[in-house]
């Protein structure tokens, strides 16, 4: 029976490498950030929501949302978060179940990427949930040196979602992102040995 597994951490954690590597081992990923831009694409009624609630600065010269201007408003605007949330949620959470269908139905074991699994109360919409752990300060420190950001901002973020070190407690498996990159990719096979995904001699 294929798996519907959740895989979540913070900003900056490495997920996205995690969830590349998974792809490699033949799962099937459904990505909630893609799913969030298709939810708001050019000419898409998502979008022509988003320009009913935010004015025409939300829309950009070529057409597609403006990330930049919207982002800033919901990260200092906790009411206009909720605002974009209600818009783009339940279009993230249609587009994101067909897909999840469709691969179930091909016999595949899904991986549902969704950065705030945690922070959106979707724990109870996946079979388990793997988180991709790294230290609140690694975290800041990445996030500085890849965005290009103050240690303010940084922290600003980092601090917004749920801590790390809570979601490392809520979760049913952590992978360890604390080290180098093949250390995660060994980390990561030896959690798909351990559940059966993986045969060791593979790894």
């Amino acid at each position: 029976m294929p798996k519907v597994i959740g895989l979540t951490g913070g900003i900056a954690t490495g997920k996205s490498t995690v969830a590349e590597l998974l792809e490699i081992h033949g799962f099937k990923i459904v990505d909630a950030d893609v799913a969030s831009r298709k939810a708001v694409a050019k000419g898409s009624e998502g979008l022509a929501q988003v320009k009913a609630a935010f004015g025409d600065e939300a829309i950009a010269e070529n057409g597609e949302m403006d990330r930049q201007y919207v982002g800033d408003i919901v990260f200092n605007y906790p009411e206009k978060r909720l605002e974009l949330n209600e818009i783009v949620h339940p279009i993230v959470r249609t587009i994101m179940d067909e897909e999840k269908d469709q691969f179930l139905a091909e016999g595949y074991n899904v991986i549902m990427d969704i950065p705030l699994l945690y922070e959106n109360d979707l724990q109870e919409t996946v079979d388990e949930v793997w988180l991709v752990y790294t230290s609140e300060s690694i975290q800041i420190d990445r996030l500085m040196e890849r965005n290009d950001m103050s240690l303010e901002d940084a922290k600003a973020r980092v601090l917004s979602q749920i801590s790390i070190d809570k979601k490392r407690r809520m979760a049913d498996h952590v992978i360890d992102n604390r080290d180098s990159k093949l250390e995660l990719k060994q980390n990561l096979e030896q959690l798909l040995i351990e559940e059966g995904y993986l045969d060791s001699s593979e790894s």
